[in-house]
């Protein structure tokens, strides 16, 4: 049975929709910039949507291997494609693949382009370490992040960013100064500079407000859990539990899996090593603080 989808989290929808109106105005100065200084635009833009594409078609394969994730089948796996599928069913989406990483860390994550090409990958650690409706918890995030697209959003918002940074190394390391002299017909030595800076630029403030999409893209995971479930105390739990253990994981253990901090529910991190401005998940402590929240409106309806 489907889960009803009341409410909106009209703070968090605003914030989303800035975010994404911003980013979108940046990349149309940027582009505008571009054109004006002279630079062949199109065939850097023709590069970076052949890069970001296979990034976006293979995400779920580079992903699995980049973890050493294998794809288990329900024989093998029992007890977890029976969670999977009934929290699919509930959340009336596609029941995605599911895979196993043997890893210390507890962990989870989810990728694929879409509900019809996505996977499901716990680690060993997860399993053994959370009560099964904990577990259960932590897959209902990761099909909302699988049933919001967020793999897509999160992709196709990174397309102008990916465009500046390389711009950044192609002109660092003379790639484009040819092509770009040439059309300039004079000493151009003074545009490269600039349009490296403005490429800098561009490509800092995008990192700033990717981090915050992604953000909030798991505050979106966090209360579509808790829908799936019925209990965001069950995920509040979940996360309390995996952070804590983060602090007693081997430093090699992280460092093997740390790649995957994007995805992940939980960064492999150990402490506040980084500040929020420049992370891809919020603190735990505002997660907890709005699952609590959630828990005290879902208990007046």
């Amino acid at each position: 049975m489907s889960r009803r989808w009341y409410g909106r989290d009209t703070e968090l929808t605003v914030r989303m929709f800035l975010v994404m109106f911003l980013l979108a105005a940046l990349y149309l100065l940027f582009i505008t910039f571009l054109w004006a200084s002279g630079l062949d635009f199109f065939s850097l833009a023709i590069i970076a949507a052949v890069l970001i594409g296979a990034q976006y078609f293979f995400s779920d394969k580079i992903a699995l291997w980049s973890v050493g994730a294998r794809e288990v089948s329900p024989a093998q796996a029992p007890e977890l494609h029976a969670m999977v599928e009934r929290l699919a069913a509930m959340a009336d989406m596609p029941k995605p693949k599911v895979a196993l990483v043997d890893s210390n860390v507890p962990n989870a994550f989810a990728t694929g382009r879409n509900a019809n090409n996505s996977v499901i990958a716990v680690t060993t650690s997860l399993l053994d370490r959370l009560q099964p409706n904990e577990v259960q918890a932590v897959l209902a995030h990761e099909l909302t992040h699988v049933r919001n697209r967020d793999v897509m959003v999160i992709t196709l918002a990174s397309f102008f960013a990916m465009v500046a940074n390389f711009l950044m190394r192609s002109l660092m390391f003379g790639g484009l100064h040819g092509g770009y002299d040439r059309r300039r017909g004079r000493d151009s030595a003074g545009g490269i500079v600039l349009v490296w800076l403005v490429s800098l630029l561009v490509w800092v403030l995008s990192f700033l407000l990717i981090r915050a999409l992604s953000r909030y893209r798991e505050y979106a995971a966090d209360r579509g859990a808790a829908i799936i479930t019925g209990s965001p105390a069950l995920l509040a739990s979940a996360l309390v539990k995996i952070s804590g253990t983060m602090q007693r994981i081997p430093q090699r253990d992280l460092r093997e899996v740390e790649g995957m901090n994007a995805f992940f529910i939980v960064p492999a991190l150990r402490g506040d090593s980084i500040m929020e401005l420049l992370s891809t998940h919020p603190s735990l402590e505002r997660r907890i603080e709005r699952l609590k929240k959630m828990e005290q409106e879902m208990e007046t309806l």
